[in-house]
Order: structure tokens, then C-alpha cells, then sequence
């Protein structure tokens, strides 16, 4: 008889603010699962983005934790110290013909979705989703794109969601959610509303997407304990693994702690964030 597999949960800030009460919620939550069924809490530290991420508030990310209660396994993995397992995984991609340079601004992207006269795609989500990337620069001929390199021109690496949808073909990729159920990547959400992803960045060399996808599985992350917000990141989260060949973990997305307003917690909101509460003296016991 096959043992089951250990209980894997983690918790993963990125250090560009301080936490706040729905950081605690979901570090909470993804603690306890895994303590109540003899597993493992692991924490790790999104900081890719340099430009954003600051050495206090990864500091302070510590010292709430610990603050709470919440105890985790060493060593914490950081981001930025593995850049070389994203980079692999980018080139099993590149590989596959999947990933093509994109040299726009935001501007650029604009104005082709202005012109374009896009309509947006609800498809049953709970908030209107932002238009996917025009494919501005997805058929570049290679002279051209030699001629921006050797320009200097800055660029993405983007998913060509519809070859990846080749691939895919027939195939149902299917996932669980606790809370929702049995789930599969929907080929509508994933070309009409995610569209063509960037995976990477001449000076980020990851994104959030990939860098979740390729750190859960190294990790031999069981269970994804997350916020309801990035419930319909998941259509793209499996796919990747699919195409990396990675195993699909369990998904738990909770719902989203609100305040009075209805509006919910962000870093912005100073007097809300763990590092402020901690300060002014408040009982842990209080904020659990």
C-alpha cells in the first residue's frame, strides 16, 4: 500500500509592504492545515521585482509571523536566489516554441486595445477582467526582431497561448479546489481572458506566474492555500504545469477578509498592517 503524501502548505509574501490582517488570515490558514494533518508550513519570500522589494519589509515579515505564533520550516526560500530553476524552466518552454519576445509599452498595448474596439470577456467572473496582450508582436519576422535586439530594445517573454492550446489539444486539465470542487482550465479563459502571458522580463528574469508554478513544485507543495483573487490564475497555473510536466497540487482559495466598507485589506492601509497593530501593542490573541 502507497503511504500517503506528506502535507506540504506554504505562505508567500512579497516583502514590497507590510503585512496586513488578510496576510494573516491566509498565513494562518495554510499553517494550521498543514499542523492539523502532521505536515509541514513553509515560507517563502516573492522578491523578484528588486525594483519594489525591501529588506525592512521582508524583516517585518519575520517578526509578524512570529508575532502570531506561526512557526515555519528552514530554510525560507527566496526568490531572487534562484533564478537558474526559472531559467530552465523557461527554456523547456522555449523548447516547445512556446515563448516569443514582445518589444511593446504599455502604451503601444493601449492604443491597440483602444483601436482594437475590445469588448470585455466576463465568462462568469466576479470582476470584469482587464483585455489579454493584442498579439502586437507574436508573427515578428526574424529580421525584425533581430533589428529591435540590436537596438537595445527592451522586452518580455510571452506565452503563445495558442500554440500552448495545441499542445493541450483534447486533453481536460483538471484540478481540485477545496472550497469549489472538481475544476479544468477552461481553453475560453485561457485564450479570450489570460490570453498571452508575460513568463519573464529582460531585467525580472520570472514572473509571478511561472515563478509560483516552478517553486510550488520544487517545494513539493501539496496543498496551494491562497485568496479567492486568484482563483482564475489557477486555468493558467495548471497549464503551465502541463506543459513543464510538474504535478498538480490541491487548491484551497479562501474568501478575501474585507473592512467595514466592504473593501479589502491591502498594504496601502497602514493602520491595518500587522507591523502597525504589533507596534501599537496589540494582543496577538486579538488579531487571531
Amino acid at each position: 500500500m502507497t503511504p500517503p503524501e506528506p502535507i506540504i502548505t506554504r505562505f508567500a509574501p512579497s516583502p514590497t509592504g507590510y503585512l496586513h490582517l488578510g496576510h494573516a488570515y491566509s498565513a494562518k490558514l495554510a499553517h494550521d492545515f498543514a499542523v492539523n494533518n502532521g505536515g509541514k508550513f513553509l515560507l517563502r519570500i516573492e522578491d523578484i521585482d528588486q525594483t519594489r522589494c525591501k529588506p525592512e519589509f521582508e524583516t517585518a515579515i519575520y517578526d509578524d509571523l512570529h508575532w502570531l505564533g506561526i512557526k515555519w520550516e528552514l530554510p525560507v526560500r527566496r526568490q531572487s536566489d534562484h533564478g537558474r530553476d526559472y531559467q530552465n524552466a523557461l527554456n523547456v518552454l522555449q523548447k516547445k516554441d512556446l515563448l516569443y519576445p514582445c518589444f511593446c509599452t504599455r502604451k503601444d498595448i493601449q492604443q491597440e486595445i483602444i483601436q482594437s474596439g475590445y469588448a470585455p470577456h466576463h465568462l462568469g467572473l466576479d470582476h470584469e477582467s482587464e483585455p489579454p496582450y493584442p498579439k502586437i508582436c507574436a508573427n515578428l519576422s526574424e529580421p525584425e526582431k533581430e533589428a529591435k535586439y540590436e537596438a537595445g530594445t527592451v522586452y518580455a517573454l510571452r506565452l503563445n497561448m495558442d500554440k500552448a492550446l495545441d499542445i493541450l489539444g483534447s486533453e481536460k486539465l483538471i484540478w481540485s479546489d477545496l472550497v469549489a470542487g472538481e475544476q479544468w482550465a477552461s481553453s475560453e479563459i485561457l485564450r479570450d481572458v489570460i490570453g498571452d502571458v508575460v513568463l519573464a522580463r529582460k531585467d525580472i528574469q520570472t514572473s509571478y506566474h511561472l515563478s509560483v508554478v516552478v517553486d510550488d513544485h520544487l517545494q513539493n507543495i501539496s496543498h496551494v492555500i491562497r485568496g479567492a483573487d486568484l482563483f482564475y490564475a489557477s486555468h493558467l497555473h495548471r497549464l503551465l504545469q502541463f506543459l513543464l510536466g510538474y504535478r498538480t497540487p490541491i487548491y484551497h482559495h479562501h474568501k478575501l477578509l474585507t473592512d467595514e466598507n466592504g473593501n479589502r485589506y491591502a498594504k496601502r492601509d497602514k493602520s491595518l498592517t500587522l507591523h502597525h497593530l504589533r507596534k501599537q501593542g496589540q494582543d496577538p490573541k486579538n488579531i487571531l
